[in-house]
């Protein structure tokens, strides 16, 4: 069987789950890793035995073992580096969202396809086995016509400096976590159109350390009359917090992805990846463990792997982020003006970054 080579570009905290899932993929080797820090990347070499590695993504994105490209690197760097592989002729495995404007989104599409290459949209909720089970419910009927979802992920704020700079990240919250339950809930409808946006935002934890919203409420509405509620949050103390709802006319599904899987766990000292994190995990906790598989990111990266082996169309593509992100604009705009956004729907100025629809309004 042919295998495919894999370069990874970024070596923090969703790299590394990359990383963690591609081991798993019988058909996919990792050649080579690129980060902006030396001492970064070569640690990260070492941790995952990859046997080349480099500060400039220019020079990994042309080499003839790597056949495709995982990006998990902060938003505002996306565009350059995803064309840079397009031109290239390599496929990309982009993470979440796709792009910080609609401008770097479009040129990102744009020259996959001119390359003719694949740009395949990391949502790796629509790949969580748990969230898979559930659609697979509503998929047989079993809870009757859907025509309401829920689907909330809250906890205290990222762990990289970077998302709170809205210039770099493009917004708080929602772009943060709003783009999963947005792109989650289209791929639970069925991937129906848009119809209409309502969207409230606040900054009441991190006020004095970004611009951008860090609670957000979302009332998504689709063609058809199906809606989706969506909650994100980074003032919520206790730890992170991922959960769904759906409700059809014959029934109702409850999916709380990460406490159901979790073991509680008491430390006077405090516990995790990151030291301003230790005031979390400090008492009871509900520890997770085997986060990766709960989250679906090897089968995220089976599937990919998969569609350029057997050259097909992948579940989250390049426009799927793009329709995402341009809700996510209607939500900013609502934000600012107090009012529902209705389609067709474009954003005056694509090339700006969407939260200041809401912090110029």
């Amino acid at each position: 069987m042919k295998e495919i080579r894999v370069g990874i570009i970024g070596s923090a905290f969703s790299s590394t789950i990359h990383a963690e899932a591609l081991r798993e993929i019988q058909e996919a080797q990792v050649t080579a890793a690129c980060s902006a820090t030396e001492r970064h990347v070569q640690e990260f070499g070492r941790k995952w035995n990859i046997p080349w590695t480099t500060t400039d993504y220019r020079k990994l994105v042309e080499r003839k073992d790597v056949d495709v490209v995982v990006v998990g690197i902060p938003n505002d760097l996306h565009r350059q580096v995803v064309v840079a592989a397009a031109q290239a002729g390599k496929h990309v495995i982009l993470e979440k969202p796709l792009a910080h404007t609609l401008a770097d989104a479009d040129a990102m599409i744009e020259a996959c396809k001119q390359h003719n290459v694949k740009l395949m949209y990391a949502e790796t909720i629509c790949f969580s086995p748990k969230y898979g089970r559930a659609k697979q419910l509503v998929d047989e009927n079993a809870i009757g016509k859907l025509y309401m979802v829920k689907q909330s992920e809250k906890h205290s704020g990222p762990h990289a400096a970077w998302f709170y700079d809205v210039s770099r990240s493009g917004g708080g919250s929602i772009m943060d976590m709003g783009c999963h339950g947005i792109e989650w809930a289209r791929w639970m409808y069925g991937k129906p159109r848009p119809k209409s946006v309502l969207a409230h935002c606040q900054r009441v934890l991190h006020t004095q350390r970004t611009r951008g919203e860090d609670n957000s409420v979302i009332i998504l509405e689709f063609e058809g009359g199906a809606i989706a509620v969506i909650e994100n949050s980074w003032a919520k103390q206790g730890g992170m917090d991922d959960r769904m709802e759906l409700y059809g006319l014959d029934g109702v599904i409850y999916c709380d992805l990460l406490h159901g899987s979790s073991m509680e766990t008491y430390s006077a000292k405090g516990y995790g990846y990151a030291v301003e994190k230790a005031g979390e995990t400090k008492g009871w906790t509900f520890t997770v463990f085997d986060e990766a598989h709960i989250y679906g990111f090897p089968h995220e990266m089976r599937h990919f792997i998969r569609c350029i082996l057997d050259d097909k169309k992948p579940q989250e593509t390049g426009e799927d982020g793009r329709i995402t992100l341009e809700i996510i604009y209607a939500a900013y705009e609502s934000a600012g003006a107090g009012r529902r956004i209705t389609w067709p729907y474009k954003p005056e100025h694509p090339d700006q970054v969407p939260v200041n629809l809401w912090l110029n309004a």
